[in-house]
């Protein structure tokens, strides 16, 4: 762990914080209308795919560029069986002892209130360090925060603040959010 921490500080400082709420931690995405729970694919994002993710249909972040990005990794969040509809998405990069997320969105029907669909953020992250886990860093991930969401992530995630507004997610956190999301995947 202590050269996790020594390596995540000589990382650059990120373009971005993340600033998204985590709603709520499901094992899916659960319509807020009906209540019904939906099995969730997190997939690489495709050209295809980003057509539709543009600020003008509502999204906060250029995706197009975030793709383009030869260190980036973009995925996106669906509804098994329904891979047309990105739910969110996000972008990490792999520093050889944990992943760096740089950038998570819900779609636009997806934030705010009122939302479609709640679980898109914690299935996001809770991805994040599976894949962590699968490259064999165990489970840490880090990010940027926004300051006023760092006690935020500390409660709902079991993020831990490692110096100004960088956070990490180490085992025990990543382990509870993989059993969360996919344990039965």
């Amino acid at each position: 762990m202590r050269g996790f921490l020594v390596n995540l500080l000589r990382v650059k400082e990120s373009k971005y914080h993340i600033g998204i709420q985590i709603d709520r931690l499901t094992n899916s995405i659960i319509n807020t209308i009906s209540g019904d729970s939906f099995e969730t694919e997190i997939l690489p994002v495709t050209k295809e795919d980003l057509k539709g993710v543009t600020k003008k249909a509502g999204w906060k972040f250029n995706w197009k560029a975030e793709g383009k990005l030869g260190d980036r990794m973009v995925y996106k969040l669906t509804i098994h069986g329904n891979r047309n509809i990105v739910q969110g998405l996000l972008s990490i990069s792999d520093y050889e002892d944990h992943i760096f997320m740089h950038l998570i969105e819900s779609a636009p029907f997806n934030f705010g209130k009122p939302k479609l669909y709640e679980g898109v953020p914690g299935n996001l992250v809770a991805y994040a360090c599976k894949v962590s886990w699968g490259k064999g860093y165990q489970g840490f991930v880090a990010f940027v925060s926004k300051t006023k969401l760092i006690r935020h992530y500390e409660e709902t995630l079991g993020a831990y603040c490692i110096g100004g507004q960088r956070m990490a997610i180490g085992t025990e956190a990543a382990t509870k959010l993989i059993k969360q999301y996919f344990n039965s995947k």
